[in-house]
């Protein structure tokens, strides 16, 4: 899969996991989780290549996309993704929570989204 694919593929994935919650069906939600985990442990392994395909996300339509990838390009991009994570916190809504957590956990020391 090249790097576009993937990052599609991860978008697309943390998309259709928030749809799901909103539905209710969790069971759903975490069969995308790992779609989108599995995207973006093949985009880590690409190192700086995959990290800035990635990247790209911080900018996505859907605040629930530009979050998940802010959240896992905290250190490697740390002024864009604080600055996707605060102004989803402010927000509101399901991204908000996770915007809100990320942050707590790296204000705190204790962020490490980047070495799973």
């Amino acid at each position: 899969m090249t790097l576009e694919e993937l990052v599609e593929q991860f978008a697309r994935n943390v998309t259709a996991q928030t749809d799901a919650i909103h539905r209710g069906d969790p069971r759903t939600g975490n069969k995308h989780a790992k779609q989108y985990t599995a995207a973006l442990q093949a985009l880590r392994a690409q190192g700086d290549d995959g990290r800035d395909a990635l990247a790209v996300l911080l900018k996505h339509p859907r605040m629930d996309v530009r979050v998940m990838a802010a959240a896992f390009l905290l250190r490697y991009r740390t002024m864009e993704a604080k600055a996707v994570l605060e102004a989803a916190a402010n927000e509101g809504g399901v991204a908000a929570i996770g915007a809100i957590m990320t942050l707590q956990r790296w204000k705190d020391g204790t962020w490490a989204l980047d070495l799973e």
